[in-house]
Order: structure tokens, then sequence, then C-alpha cells
């Protein structure tokens, strides 16, 4: 009898754990269907027209880099600039004690005085003896005598003035000026150093706008592009350049220069294009990526390359389809533009790629989707 009773209590409880377990059931089953989807941003995608375009590594370098040096010995007595700051043409740098060649100035002065007071005797001797020797009283070899002393006086007052010309060129030379306009660099010797012609760079001016961007081309490309332009001048070339961080910079360039000579270990030929750079963005001795554009636009499809991924079977997208359901693409792509990249065929324009939430959708599944404008 307890044994029974024991066996109808164990039933009871088993059939309630199973009726609180199938509760459980149907409310995860309930909570996973009321999950919402998962969030994408996406892109539409554009036609653009892209020109023909061919891309080379360069080296920004400014139109004129000046090195600023000490013309003349002495102590260096002040710095009057701020290191990485603009300079025009004339200003005053820097300044060398001026004691030294001060004095030497004021004694070639003292020196003419004297020449000149010589040359003035030597004057008066001579139309003295020139006066007695035309009244016969007196030797014509004194009168050539003086006429020799008034000459070696001339001579001496010239050398006196020449004298003072350099030492009024020495005295400013202590004075050390920007001979062109742009930036200047970090001062390589202290105030209070002994400076002189062998001292070294004191400074360096660099040019700052417009500036220049040079990169090789080789053989192979300069016939290519000769073959194919036809007598194109240089101002139908439109120049480009790619920054480190991917983007383009704002203003472009024009070609100004071909060097008249091929490189024979590169067999290359170095090309030069000048560039606006109101902003200082662009600095001396700075790696880009140059873009040469030229002939007419093409239309071209663009996807932002974050969109892209690539498989075992080659480059795909996810695209948000028909009711908001997640498609695998397979494209073709092209060209690097930008940020972007080409896309040849898979796509068409107008439609939207996931950029972003890539990877926690999955093909199939609906998704609620956010478009941003491209480049945004």
């Amino acid at each position: 009898m307890n044994l029974r009773r024991f066996q109808g209590r164990f039933t009871a409880l088993l059939g309630a754990a199973l009726a609180l377990a199938g509760c459980g059931d149907n409310s995860q089953r309930q909570t996973q269907a009321a999950a919402p989807p998962p969030a994408v941003t996406v892109v539409r995608v554009t036609a653009a027209d892209i020109k023909p375009t061919a891309s080379f590594t360069g080296r920004v370098e400014a139109v004129s880099k000046v090195e600023l040096r000490a013309r003349v010995d002495g102590f260096l007595e002040k710095r009057l600039f701020r290191e990485g700051a603009d300079v025009k043409e004339g200003d005053l740098l820097f300044t060398i004690e001026k004691g030294l060649y001060q004095a030497a100035v004021d004694q070639a002065k003292a020196a003419i005085v004297t020449a000149e007071a010589t040359l003035k005797l030597a004057d008066i001797e001579v139309a003295r003896q020139t006066e007695l020797v035309q009244r016969n009283v007196g030797a014509q070899a004194r009168l050539d005598e003086v006429t020799a002393k008034q000459g070696e006086a001339r001579g001496n007052l010239l050398a006196q003035k020449a004298a003072l010309e350099k030492a009024e060129l020495q005295l400013s030379y202590t004075d050390i000026k920007a001979p062109s306009s742009g930036r200047i660099g970090r001062a390589n010797i202290s105030v209070g150093n002994f400076v002189g012609p062998s001292s070294g760079t004191l400074a360096v001016i660099v040019s700052q706008d417009p500036i220049y961007a040079t990169f090789p081309v080789t053989q192979r490309e300069m016939l290519e592009v000769r073959k194919n332009g036809n007598g194109t001048s240089a101002d139908a070339y439109v120049i480009y350049l790619q920054l480190a961080d991917g983007s383009r910079y704002a203003h472009p360039g024009k070609l100004n220069f071909l060097d008249v000579t091929v490189n024979q270990g590169t067999d290359t030929v170095l090309v030069r294009a000048s560039f606006p750079n109101p902003d200082h963005v662009l600095v001396d001795g700075q790696l880009v990526n140059v873009v040469v554009e030229t002939g007419k636009g093409e239309s071209v499809l663009q996807v932002p390359q974050q969109a892209f991924q690539v498989d075992q079977s080659g480059s795909f997208v996810l695209v948000v389809g028909k009711d908001n359901k997640v498609e695998v693409r397979r494209v073709e792509t092209g060209a690097v533009i930008g940020t972007n990249l080409a896309v040849l065929k898979g796509l068409s324009a107008g439609e939207t790629v996931i950029t972003e939430g890539i990877q926690k959708v999955r093909p199939g599944q609906v998704v609620q989707a956010t478009e941003i404008k491209p480049g945004a």
C-alpha cells in the first residue's frame, strides 16, 4: 500500500516537471521569435566617371631649400625666430658679435681720411712744381718725383676705400637674414657658441607654397604614354596626390618638368609636378602616391573597400535584397578609387551592400538596414 502511494506521488511530480519544462521551451521560443533583426549599415552602389589613371610612388620636394651659414667668425649673440615658424625674405634671424667688425670699419674710415690728406698735399706739390718748371726755375726731375707721389697717394686712397667696403661687407655678415620666404627649421647651433664658415648649417629655410612632387616613370610607361597620347600636351594631364591615410590631396597639380636624362640603374625618367600648398599640408620629403589622370571619363560602379570579403571562390559582398534579406553576391573588382573599389561585374547601380555588421549576419537572414551616403 505504501509502495503504490509512493509510485503515484512520483508520477505526479514527474508530470509536473515535464509540464514546467514544456512551458520553459515555449517561453524560450517566444523570446527568440520576438528578437529584433540585427542592425547593419549599408551603402548604395553608385556610378562615377573615372578617367584613365596611372599610379606612381613619389616624394614631395620644396621649390627652394636654403641652408643658413655664418660667413664671418664670431660668437652667436641672438636668435630672433621661433623654430618651425614662417619667415619672410629679409627677416633678421641671427646676429653675430659686431665689435671687431665695427672697429675694422672705423679704422678703414680713418685710413681714408689720412689718404685723402696725403693726396691733397701731393696735388698741391705737383701744382707748385709744375708752375716752377713753367717759369724755368724748377727741375723737371722734382716734378716727376712729386707726380709719382701724387699717383701713389691716389692709389692708396682707392685701396683704403676698398678696405672700407670690405669691412662694411663683413660687418653686414654679422646680421644673418632670410634670403627667401618659407618655413624655418630648428636651430642647429645655440646662442653663445663660436661660429664661422666652417661651423656648418645654422638652420634651413624651406619654401612652402607652391611645392613639387617628383616621381620616376619607367621607359616602358613613357613609350606607352607617347604612343597613346597622340601629342597630348602636359596641360591635359591632371596630377593628384594620395596621402598616407588614403585620402586625396585637395589641390590637383600640373606637370612642369621632365628630366633630360635616364637613370641607368632603374631605367626611369624623373617627372615633376607643381602643386599649390596654401595650408602647408605637404611637407618636404613626404612620401606620396602620385595619380596621373588623362583622357575622357568612363562610368564605373564603386563600393567602399570594407564591404568586400574574400574566400576560396574569390571576392564577394553581402547585399540587402528584397524583404531586407541578406544575399551573397560574387563580384569582379577593378582599380582602387580613393577609399572605394571599382566593381566590374556582379552588382548594379542602386543596390545596397553591407559595410558594417557583416560578422553578425548570414545569407537569407532578415536585417534592419541603415543607409549612409557614400564617403560619409
